[in-house]
């Protein structure tokens, strides 16, 4: 069954290609997704006037907040400084007063720096004293949470639906192997060869077919990904690299479906095998 044989091949390679694609959008959104998450601080202004030992005595109480990594202090000349980079102006030069209020940018531990989370952390906030006002990006958070969600259902579901698909055109690739030496296998087991010799070369087969199906799956993803890598800014490139050993685990996911659709035939080979005979 030469010409199945190839068709399944390549149908794993296409499989596991699809699966790669999805894996790699996978692991890719999770960085892309905590690195927005990092860039997501709060800002607490304070009320004024403020005096230096207030500022280091808010700064002990917030580090004392669960879910607070660290805290950055903003004196009202730095905040004019800011406010010059982002926006190009000088509010020196239209104001004869600097109106911005002095801060603290509020960095959150890791398990914190989520919509839940974030906003345990902001009511602790809003309670002390010394606080006016506390703003951060919570639409975002709530965003990420939601379409993060999102994203891991369906590239499950997808990777599932592929997964299924090549173990089940594997299988049948092996089945129809199966039926075509169905007189030999006959005769080998009237002459006593054991369940296990006959078996054999059919599971070497779907590992085999697992095996060249994922090494041109790896081979594909290798070109595509290189391809794309000129194309895309330095901010991103990191986003579109995956690390070698993934091209491996590509090949070891296709020598697992090779193997699943060969023990699927297997078992109902038994039963072919009897009715072929009779």
């Amino acid at each position: 069954a030469k010409l199945s044989t190839l068709i399944s091949i390549f149908t794993i390679a296409i499989s596991l290609l699809l699966l790669g694609v999805f894996a790699i959008m996978t692991i890719n959104a999770a960085k892309f997704i905590e690195f927005i998450r990092n860039k997501v601080e709060m800002e607490a202004f304070l009320q004024e006037p403020v005096t230096r030992q207030d500022v280091n005595t808010l700064e002990k109480r917030l580090l004392s907040i669960e879910g607070v990594d660290r805290v950055v202090h903003v004196s009202k000349d730095e905040a004019v400084k800011i406010f010059k980079q982002e926006f190009g102006e000088d509010i020196n030069s239209v104001l004869d007063f600097n109106p911005l209020p002095p801060s603290f940018k509020i960095y959150l531990k890791d398990g914190y720096k989520t919509a839940v989370n974030a906003e345990v952390v902001y009511n602790e906030l809003a309670k002390l004293k010394d606080v006016d006002t506390v703003v951060y990006k919570k639409a975002l958070l709530g965003l990420i949470d939601e379409q993060k969600t999102s994203v891991n259902n369906l590239t499950l579901g997808l990777g599932i639906l592929v997964s299924l698909s090549a173990i089940f055109l594997v299988s049948n690739t092996i089945r129809l192997a199966i039926y075509a030496k169905r007189r030999l296998i006959r005769t080998m087991e009237l002459v006593g060869a054991t369940a296990g010799f006959i078996k054999l070369p059919f599971l070497l087969e779907g590992i085999m077919q697992g095996f060249l199906g994922g090494l041109i799956a790896s081979a594909i993803l290798y070109a595509l990904l290189e391809y794309a890598a000129p194309f895309v800014s330095l901010d991103f490139a990191s986003f579109i690299r995956v690390v070698p050993l993934f091209y491996w685990a590509v090949v070891g996911a296709g020598i697992v479906l090779g193997l699943l659709g060969s023990i699927i035939s297997i078992f109902r080979f038994i039963r072919l095998g009897k009715a072929a005979t009779n």
